[in-house]
C-alpha cells in the first residue's frame, strides 16, 4: 500500500479484465488523492471529456503535422481496460487524475501507433521473450495469451477488496521482465517524464498516490520517482507547479533555404481529440499489438466473470456457425462443453479459460488436418489457411462492438468543413449518386468526393466512372454511406488539415512523398489530385519529387507516367489542372531523367516494345509542344495567343539524343526505327523534311538483317506512320528493298514485318496499299488486293512458296526442266 514514503505502483497489461478489477479494488481501498495513469499528459486540460456519457471503446488520437512530417498514435479505452477504470473509479472516490506520459505525437512515439502497446524494447525483447518461454516450457502452456490467462485471469472476480496474491504475482512476473534493462531511448524518454509526474504527486504530500502504468514500465517507475528534483518545476499561489508538458519543437532549417519556401512555411498541428474505436481495431489479431487479444471475451469476463463468458461465447459461436452453413451441431457443442471442463481441470483451472474453450473447439469442431498453426497460438494477423470454422470463432469473440461520442464532444475543424461542403453542394450520405463531369455543379461535387477518398474516408465508394482522369468518360456513380467508423476516420483526418481542401492536400503530398521516385505510384496519386482538383502543392514537394525521379531505372516506366501526366499538363483544363506546377515538375525531372535512359544501347525485350515505342512518342510530343511555344514566344508578329507557363526543359538536347540513338549501331533497331520515326515526324510537323531524313530511314531499314528489318520498320512506322506512309520516295524505296530479299529472307523478315504494318489504321493501311499498286502498274485493282485476309496464315504461304521454289530447283538440278516448268506454270 502507499505511504508517506512511497506511491502504489501498479503495472498492468492493457485490456486486461484481471489487471482493470485490480486497479479499481485498490482504489477503493486506498481512496488516493492522486490517480496517475500512462495516458497523453497534454490531454489533462480535457480530462472531462472522458466522463461524458460515450458509449466504449474509443481512444485518444494525438498527432502531429507539419508538412511531410505527420504522426499519429491512439490511446484506446475498453471498459475492462485498467486505464479506465482507473479514470472511472478515481472520479468516483473524489480522487484527482491525471495522464503522466508524453504527449502521443512526440518523437518517442514515432514508430509506435498504439500506445498500449505490448511490445517491450527491441533490445530487451530477446530477453524477455526467453523468459516468457522458459515459463511456458516449464508450465508446459502453448502461446503467450494462455500463459498470461493461466497466471493472472483465472483469478477470483467477486473479491470484496484487492487480490493480493495477484498482485504479488504481477509485480514478480514484471519485475523479471523488466529486470534492470535500461530501455529505449523512446521509453527512457517516456519514463522520465512518468517519474516526474509521480515525484510531483509525492512532493505535495496532500495524500496517497496511485499509479497506473504498463507492466514494463513499472520496475523503473518504482525507483526513478526518488531521483527526480521537484524544485525545477517552480512554485506559484497553489504551490509546486506540475511538470511541464512538451511542445513540438521542429528544425524548420529546411524550410529556410529560400525566401519563398520560408515564407510559405506549412504550418504546425498538434494535438488530441477523442475518437469513436471498435473492438475489430482493438483486436491484436488484426495487426494492433495492443495489449489482450479478443476483446469480446474479455469484455464479457469483465462483465460475469470466466465461467459465464466461456458459456456466452459458446452460444454465439454456435450461432454464427449455423448463420454460416458450417458444422455445428448439437452434439458437436456438447462435445466442446464436455473437452473444455476437462481440460481446465487437467490443466488446474478453476473454470474453462479462453485457450481451454478454443483448444477444446479446434478438437471437437475441426475435422481435417490443419494447413496453419492455431490462430490463438500465435500472436499477429490469422494466417493464410486457417480453418474456416477457427476464422468464425476468432471473429466472434474479437467482436464488432463499435464506439459513439457523447453529443458535444470537441471535434476537429474538420468535420465542420466536410459536413459545410456536403451541405453546400447538396450530397447525402444515403445512397448512389450520379453525376456527370461534363456538369460544373457535378465536376464540383465529384472534387469533394474524390478528396474525401483521398483521406480514406470509409462509406465513400466509386463503383463506375474514368479509370484515368484523361479518359474522356464523363459518369461516375458513387455509392455513399454512414458507416459507424466514418467519424473516426474523419477525426483522425483532422491531423492533414483544417479544411477539407489543405486536408487532402496533406495527403496528397504525403502519397507523392511515399512514391519515393517509383513513378507508376506517383502518376496514380498525380491522376488522384486532378480528379480532386488539386493542382497546388508546396515548394519544397517540388524539389523532393525533382530529386526523387532521378533514380528511377526504367525507361518505359517514366514513358507511362509522362503519357499521363503530359496529356494532364496539356489538357486538363476541364479539371483545372492543366499547367499546374506539380506536373511541370514532375514532367522536367521525368523528361531530364529518361533522356538519360534512352542513350546507353540496350536490348528491349518483346514485352517492353510497346511500353519503349510509347515513351519515344511522349518525349517527341513534349519536344515537339516545347518547340512550337518557343516559336510563338519568338514570333513578335503574330496574334496567336500563348498557351499558359512553359515546361523548363532542353528540345534541342532530346533532338540530340535521338539522332544518337538512331545511328547507334549497338542499339535494338526497335528503339532505332522509333528515335529516327520521332525525328522525322518532328521535323515535318514544323514545315518541311531533313533532305536526308528518307535516305536515313532505308539506309537504316538497308543495313539490319532481315530479321530485325521489321522491327527498325516498326519504330519508324509507329513514330511517323503519317508522315512516312505518304512519302512516295521511302514507300519506292521500301519496296525495293523488300523486292531485293531472297526467299529465305523474305521469310525471316515477314513476320517483324506485319507487325509494323499492324500500327497502320485500315485507312492508311488502304493508302499505302494503292501506293505500292501504283508503283507496279496495277492501280487498276482494289487496294482489297493487297490487304484483304488471306485464308492462311501470310507467314505459312511464304514458307510454303519457299519450300515450292526449292523443290522446282531440285528438278532442274536433275535435268527435269520440262516437269519444273509445268508445275511452275500452274
Amino acid at each position: 500500500m502507499a505511504t508517506a514514503r512511497a506511491p502504489v505502483v501498479i503495472g498492468v497489461r492493457h485490456h486486461s479484465p484481471a489487471c482493470a478489477r485490480l486497479v479499481a479494488a485498490c482504489i477503493r481501498a486506498l481512496r488516493p488523492r492522486h490517480v496517475l495513469i500512462e495516458g497523453p499528459a497534454d490531454f489533462n486540460p480535457r480530462i472531462d471529456e472522458l466522463h461524458l456519457p460515450h458509449r466504449l471503446p474509443l481512444a485518444i488520437y494525438s498527432y502531429l503535422s507539419h508538412g511531410p512530417l505527420h504522426r499519429g498514435s491512439w490511446s484506446p479505452f475498453a471498459e475492462h481496460s485498467p486505464e479506465w477504470q482507473a479514470l472511472s473509479v478515481a472520479r468516483e472516490v473524489g480522487a484527482q487524475a491525471r495522464f503522466i506520459d508524453l504527449p502521443a505525437w512526440h518523437e518517442a512515439f514515432a514508430e509506435l501507433p498504439n500506445r498500449y502497446a505490448d511490445e517491450a524494447d527491441a533490445q530487451a525483447h530477446d530477453r524477455a521473450e526467453a523468459y516468457e518461454d522458459e515459463l511456458s516450457r516449464r508450465l508446459s502452456i502453448d502461446g503467450r495469451d494462455a500463459l498470461w490467462d493461466h497466471l493472472f485471469e483465472d483469478a477470483p472476480h467477486d473479491l470484496d477488496g484487492p487480490d493480493e496474491a495477484l498482485a504479488q504475482r504481477l509485480h514478480t512476473y514484471f519485475e523479471h521482465l523488466r529486470h534492470d534493462d535500461p530501455g529505449s531511448p523512446g521509453n527512457a524518454a517516456r519514463e522520465e517524464m512518468m517519474a516526474r509526474w509521480i515525484a510531483w504527486a509525492m512532493a505535495r504530500e496532500d495524500g496517497p498516490v496511485l499509479v497506473v502504468c504498463g507492466g514494463y514500465h513499472a520496475p523503473a517507475l518504482a525507483r526513478m520517482w526518488r531521483e527526480v528534483d521537484v524544485e525545477t518545476f517552480g512554485r506559484d499561489d497553489d504551490g509546486l507547479r506540475c511538470p511541464a508538458t512538451p511542445v513540438p519543437e521542429l528544425d524548420l532549417a529546411d524550410d529556410a533555404q529560400d525566401q519563398s519556401a520560408s515564407a510559405q512555411a506549412p504550418p504546425l498541428r498538434y494535438g488530441s481529440f477523442l475518437v469513436p474505436y471498435g473492438f475489430k481495431r482493438l483486436d491484436a489479431f488484426t495487426g494492433y499489438a495492443s495489449g489482450m487479444s479478443s476483446p469480446a471475451f474479455y469484455q464479457w469476463v469483465w462483465e460475469s466473470g470466466m465461467a459465464q463468458a466461456g458459456l456466452r461465447m459458446l452460444q454465439r459461436v454456435l450461432a454464427r456457425l449455423r448463420g454460416k452453413h458450417l458444422p455445428a451441431s448439437t452434439a458437436d457443442f456438447v462435445a466442446v462443453h464436455t473437452h473444455a471442463q476437462a481440460l481446465a481441470r487437467l490443466r488446474g483451472h478453476a473454470d474453462p479459460l479462453r485457450s481451454d474453450w478454443l483448444d477444446a473447439i479446434a478438437g471437437a469442431l475441426v475435422k481435417d488436418a490443419l494447413d496453419a498453426p492455431l490462430p490463438w497460438s500465435y500472436r499477429g494477423p490469422i494466417r493464410a489457411g486457417t480453418d474456416p470454422v477457427l476464422m468464425q470463432v476468432m471473429d466472434v469473440i474479437a467482436g464488432d462492438a463499435v464506439g459513439l461520442l457523447a453529443p458535444g464532444t470537441p471535434q476537429p475543424p474538420l468535420l465542420a468543413s466536410v459536413q459545410a461542403e456536403l451541405t453546400a453542394h447538396g450530397l447525402t450520405f444515403d445512397g448512389e449518386r450520379r453525376l456527370d463531369l461534363l456538369d460544373s455543379a457535378d465536376r464540383a461535387r465529384s472534387r469533394v468526393l474524390h478528396r474525401l477518398l483521398l483521406l480514406q474516408i470509409p462509406g465513400i465508394e466509386r463503383r463506375q466512372g474514368p479509370r484515368l482522369s484523361m479518359s474522356g468518360e464523363r459518369r461516375e456513380l458513387w455509392q455513399l454511406r454512414a458507416p459507424l467508423e466514418q467519424q473516426a476516420a474523419l477525426i483522425e483526418a483532422g491531423a492533414y488539415g483544417a479544411t477539407l481542401l489543405d486536408a487532402a492536400r496533406a495527403r496528397l503530398e504525403e502519397r507523392l512523398r511515399a512514391a519515393q521516385g517509383r513513378v507508376e505510384p506517383l502518376a496514380q496519386a498525380l491522376d488522384a489530385a486532378a480528379f480532386a482538383g488539386l493542382a497546388e502543392v508546396s515548394d519544397g514537394l517540388l524539389r523532393d519529387l525533382r530529386a526523387a525521379i532521378g533514380a528511377e531505372p526504367r525507361l518505359e516506366a517514366i514513358g507511362a507516367a509522362l503519357e499521363l501526366i503530359h496529356a494532364l499538363w496539356r489538357h486538363g483544363d476541364l479539371l483545372d489542372i492543366s499547367g499546374a506546377p506539380v506536373l511541370a515538375a514532375t514532367i522536367e525531372a521525368g523528361f531530364d531523367r529518361a533522356l538519360w535512359l534512352l542513350e546507353p544501347a540496350a536490348s528491349i525485350v518483346a514485352a517492353d516494345a510497346g511500353p519503349h515505342l510509347r515513351t519515344i512518342a511522349v518525349l517527341r510530343d513534349i519536344v515537339r509542344d516545347a518547340l512550337a511555344d518557343a516559336d510563338v514566344d519568338n514570333d513578335t508578329d503574330t496574334d496567336t495567343p500563348r498557351r499558359g507557363p512553359r515546361l523548363q526543359i532542353e528540345p534541342a538536347r532530346a533532338l540530340a539524343v535521338l539522332r544518337r540513338k538512331a545511328l547507334d549501331p549497338q542499339a535494338d533497331p526497335l528503339g532505332r526505327g522509333a528515335a529516327l520515326g520521332a525525328l522525322f515526324d518532328l521535323h515535318a510537323g514544323r514545315g518541311g523534311q531533313e533532305p536526308d531524313d528518307i535516305a536515313q530511314a532505308l539506309h537504316l531499314l538497308g543495313a539490319l538483317a532481315p530479321a530485325r528489318l521489321g522491327d527498325a520498320l516498326t519504330g519508324l512506322v509507329s513514330l511517323a506512320r503519317e508522315r512516312l506512309t505518304q512519302e512516295r520516295e521511302f514507300v519506292s524505296g521500301l519496296d525495293r528493298l523488300i523486292g531485293a530479299l531472297d526467299d529465305a529472307d523474305f521469310v525471316l523478315a515477314l513476320p517483324a514485318m506485319r507487325g509494323a504494318f499492324a500500327w497502320l489504321p485500315p485507312r492508311e493501311r488502304g493508302e499505302l496499299a494503292h501506293s505500292v499498286l501504283r508503283l507496279h502498274g496495277a492501280d487498276h485493282l482494289s487496294q482489297r488486293a493487297l490487304t484483304a485476309t488471306l485464308a492462311a496464315d501470310p507467314a505459312q504461304v511464304a514458307a510454303a512458296a519457299r519450300i515450292e521454289a526449292q523443290v522446282l530447283q531440285r528438278l532442274r538440278e536433275w535435268g527435269l526442266d520440262a516437269i519444273a516448268d509445268e508445275e511452275a506454270a500452274q
